[in-house]
Parts: structure tokens; sequence; C-alpha cells
């Protein structure tokens, strides 16, 4: 507290919610209800604490109306839907039990915004396994790090910062090797503290998988004939198997949703059978980016409740995984439902998709539909007007949100909660 002006409060060691790293080490300033980052703060948490509040008010059909009616109303649409979706799922641990709860109810469909891209991995995992890493263990072991079409900042700006040069780490960051593999990649932040360049090898991503194969091959020992591979001369690759057999603690880490491949799961397939074939001789593992807007949270929380991972229909009161036919996208595209959910409280720019069908939005942020909402119910944003629990990207941890601020509206779970409530009484 400012014993000059007690309506200054900084706020220590706050979790930010806005991206799967769930940084906890930020200071923001409270004055009278507007934030401002003044320690630790990347471009999207200031971008997200700091922005503008704006009078949100619960609708129907675009006309204002008070809370208890917007609920009545959704609880309406939801008793007289036989195949609801419940997609968006942009919320904490307590949102998504109670999502999970009413998809239950209602014989629901469950699937996250981010999905396509987490499907990529939940396809690999679930055949053949994997050895992953923590970022803890990255910043305190690994000696190499290898970044697979993706630089790791765009959307993990502090990445860097905290993972890879910490000057915390247990282990000398300067003997660090980065080596990047792709294109389109920002490889400034893998300029060492001390001026030491990365590694970057340029590729296109279509060529991302072959050049993978080709490097598990050299690791087993094969020979290779061809003189190029995805357009790299075979020398390149050879020196690149050899670093990563030398490696004392090698890292490979890749962004599921930026490897803009067709059937993607394969090239992280064969990334790890490298990384599982490495740790004969040596110690490798994988890391995968992933997860914002509540995604990581959404994976665990349903695996925990449900047993599968997300993309999951209660049509027949037990839990039916599926990973193709309960895709968002086809779901649309086929019109299979009569009724959609979308949960957005982290501010995503990602806007519901198209549907004739009635809809329900509970959002923190105004959301752009072609024609206003059945329902419109504004929520607030946890981490910020109320405490939660998010899951980290490398699913190890679990992070306390903090309240920051008094917010105007209720949270995505006590909302939930009052619909279910309503459908249970009638």
């Amino acid at each position: 507290m400012n014993p000059r002006n007690t309506n200054v409060v900084i706020h220590h060691n706050v979790p930010c919610p806005f991206c799967s790293l769930l940084c906890d080490d930020l200071s923001i300033q409270d004055l009278d209800g507007k934030l401002k980052i003044i320690g630790n703060g990347c471009n999207k948490a200031v971008c997200q604490f700091e922005r503008p509040s704006k009078k949100l008010e619960p609708r129907i059909k675009g006309k204002v109306c008070k809370l208890n009616d917007a609920i009545l109303h959704a609880v309406k649409i939801l008793r007289s839907s036989k195949h609801p979706l419940f997609a968006g799922l942009g919320t904490d641990v307590d949102g998504l039990r109670s999502v999970i709860a009413l998809a239950e109810q209602t014989g629901g469909i469950l699937d996250h915004m981010h999905s396509d891209a987490a499907m990529h991995n939940i396809k690999v995992l679930q055949d053949q396994g994997w050895v992953m890493t923590t970022l803890a263990e990255i910043k305190n072991r690994a000696d190499l790090i290898m970044f697979v079409g993706t630089d790791a900042s765009a959307n993990y700006p502090r990445f860097f910062e905290r993972f890879v040069w910490n000057k915390n780490s247990l282990n000398n960051i300067s003997q660090r090797d980065i080596i990047y593999i792709g294109d389109n990649q920002n490889i400034r932040d893998g300029i060492s503290p001390a001026g030491r360049k990365p590694v970057n090898i340029h590729c296109k991503q279509k060529n991302l998988g072959e050049i993978i194969s080709t490097l598990h091959a050299l690791v087993v020992g094969n020979k290779i004939k061809k003189t190029t591979i995805g357009g790299l001369p075979l020398p390149v690759l050879e020196k690149l198997a050899v670093t990563m057999a030398e490696a004392r603690y090698g890292v490979v880490v890749w962004a599921p949703g930026e490897l803009d491949l067709a059937h993607a799961e394969l090239t992280i397939q064969s990334l790890c059978e490298l990384i599982k074939y490495l740790n004969r001789t040596t110690r490798f593992a994988g890391l995968s980016l992933g997860g914002n807007d509540g995604g990581a949270s959404a994976i665990n929380v349903c695996t925990w409740l449900s047993g599968y991972p997300i993309r999951i229909s209660y049509a027949t009161g037990a839990p039916e995984y599926n990973p193709y036919r309960y895709s968002t996208a086809r779901i649309m595209q086929q019109k299979e439902v009569d009724a959609l959910v979308w949960i957005s409280s982290f501010g995503a720019d990602k806007n519901p998709p198209r549907i004739d069908a009635p809809t329900i939005i509970l959002s923190d942020q105004p959301v752009k539909t072609e024609r206003a909402p059945d329902v419109f119910i504004p929520v607030a944003t946890p981490g910020i007007h109320h405490k939660g629990q998010l899951v980290r990207t490398d699913n190890v941890v679990s992070l306390r949100l903090k309240k920051i601020i008094h917010g105007q509206h209720e949270s995505t779970a006590v909302v939930l909660d009052r619909i279910l409530q309503s459908l249970q009484a009638a």
C-alpha cells in the first residue's frame, strides 16, 4: 500500500493467464481499478491487463436484459436442444469443470478453440507415447535447444527470457547451442546475452517431415544416398545429427499450432521417435508449446473427468471420444448441432463459428458475429477479476490465479452452475 495515496495498490508475483507459460512474476499497479504492469510484463500481458474496461451487459437477441433473464433464456434454449455444442472453452479449471457438467446434463459435445493444433500432439501421444521435459529442466539442464518450425517468441514472448537465457540457471547459459529449423522464424531471441548467434537451418515448412525423418535415419546410423534432403545439402543434416548425438541434455521444441503442414502429426511422430532413439546414448526430450486460452487446462480437466482429452460427446449419457467427428469445423460444416454455447474469458481474438442455430455466448469481451447471439452473458476474466487455476503448457504444474480488481460480472463457472441448477430444477 502506498501511504501517500490509498487508491494505489501494487500487486507482486502475479501469474499471467494470457499465454500458457503462466509467468508468475508480474508486478501490477492498481490505480482505482486501472491496471498497469510495472514489472516483468510482455506485450501480451500489457495488452490484456491494461485493456480499457468496456461496459458489457447481458443481452437477449441484442437487447439489454438482467442477468437472471439471460440465464433463464439460455436454459430454455438448452432444454429444447437435443445436441448442443460447447466450444471455445476459454476458461479456467473451475469453468471447465462446470461446462463439462453442463454438457453431461444436456448430451452436448465439447471442443476447444485450439483443438485442431492440440490434436496433432494427442494423436502421437495416444499412438506411440513420447519423452517430454519441463520448463524448469530446460532452464537448468539443457545444453542444446532445437526449435522445429517455430521461433517460440511470437505466441510465448518471455520464453527465452525465463527459460533459455535466465541468469539463475544451474548451468552456464552462454554455452547453450540454439538451433532453428524452418522458415519465417524470428531468430533474434536466440542470440545469447554474450552475442553468440544461433544456427539457422532454413527450409520450407512443407519439407520438415522429410528432414526430421532423415535426421532420425542418420542418428540411427543409416547411409543416405541422396545429396539433398528437403532442399538442404546432406552434409548440413549429417553435422546436425552429430551435434544432437553429442549433446548432454538436448531438447526439441515445437508448437503444433505453428506447424502448418498436411498431417503435421506425422512430423511430430518423427520428432518423438528421433528423441526416443537419442535417449539410448544421451539425454534428450521434447517440449510442445501450446494450450493458450485455457487449452492445456481443457485437455487435462476433460481427461480427469472423462478419461478422454477433448472432442467428446455426452449424447449417449457417457463420454464418447472421436477427434474427427467432434471437431467444431466438421460439425459446423455438416450442421450436426442445434445449439452453440461459446465460452471465451481470456480476451481471445477468435470469434465463434457461424451457425444458424440458437447461440449462447459467455465472454469477457464484445464478440463479433453475423447476427446478434440469442443470449450474451458477460463474464469475469480469471486472474484479473477472480481467482482461478490454470495448467501450464508443460502439463506438470497448475498455477493459482489471483484476483487483482473487483469485476462487474460473475465468473464463467458461476454462470454455468446457475444454468445447470435451473435445468436440473425443471
